[in-house]
């Protein structure tokens, strides 16, 4: 199956990740890194690589830039991946032991800052490794979503996310989220949003939700500085949102 795989990987500015992601990856035949105007050493570490394709196109929507990404693939199969993302060793093996039965693989996280993985976190599941042909990539408010035009199983084995770039590139990333987050949240029909969705609309309520509830509902505060960080970073990207719901 690994054969059958080709790793791809969106980039801009991941000086600080892209180089540990590319060394889990390493097995791949070729890899597209597909980048979007990096002006750090992104791709100078990437060219060290030697399984490594680069391909070059400025950023509109994180949709197009997928499914351009994805397009440049000569396998059946594509393992996206953001430039945090760790691939262990344990579902490299998962991948290569698959009969491709399914036309997409869901994958489940470890969430980890700086090296140490927390005990929960709210980072979604995600569709990973997909048939490229049954693919299709849309926007969902800030980020996108993959369509699977058939079968989706889970893995086994989880990939994790670990995240090394500073705390004021976070804040800047939440920013441009966020405002998209917003226009997605004041045009919805109330009945298509989830709890989450709900509670966000309130507007105020969300950032001093979601503190107790990770600290203590999903044990974070057992986790040390790291979950702490992590809680941080929670507030602040739902402090940021309730702020460009108000703005309107």
């Amino acid at each position: 199956m690994l054969d059958r795989v080709t790793p791809v990987v969106l980039t801009r500015d991941e000086e600080p990740n892209i180089g540990r992601t590319l060394e889990c990856i390493a097995w791949a035949r070729e890899v597209i890194v597909c980048d979007s105007g990096s002006v750090d050493a992104t791709l100078e570490i990437a060219r060290r690589f030697p399984n490594v394709r680069i391909v070059e196109r400025p950023l509109d929507t994180l949709a197009e830039q997928w499914t351009f990404a994805v397009g440049q693939a000569k396998t059946e199969w594509v393992l996206t991946l953001d430039a945090d993302y760790i691939v262990p060793a344990a579902s490299v093996e998962e991948i290569r032991q698959l009969d491709a039965g399914a036309d997409g693989y869901q994958a489940s996280f470890i969430y980890a800052i700086s090296g140490h993985a927390l005990r929960a976190t709210l980072y979604t599941p995600r569709a990973v490794l997909l048939r490229r042909d049954r693919a299709t990539f849309y926007m969902d408010g800030h980020t996108q979503r993959v369509r699977v035009d058939g079968r989706v199983l889970a893995l086994r084995e989880r990939f994790i996310h670990d995240d090394r770039k500073r705390m004021r590139n976070f804040i800047s990333r939440q920013r441009r989220y966020m405002r998209d987050e917003a226009a997605k949240l004041r045009t919805a029909e109330p009945g298509t949003l989830n709890a989450a969705g709900r509670i966000r609309k309130l507007r105020v309520v969300a950032p001093f939700v979601v503190v107790p509830y990770l600290l203590f509902a999903k044990g974070l505060i057992f986790d040390g500085r790291a979950g702490l960080r992590y809680v941080l970073e929670r507030f602040l990207a739902e402090a940021i949102l309730s702020i460009a719901l108000f703005r309107g």
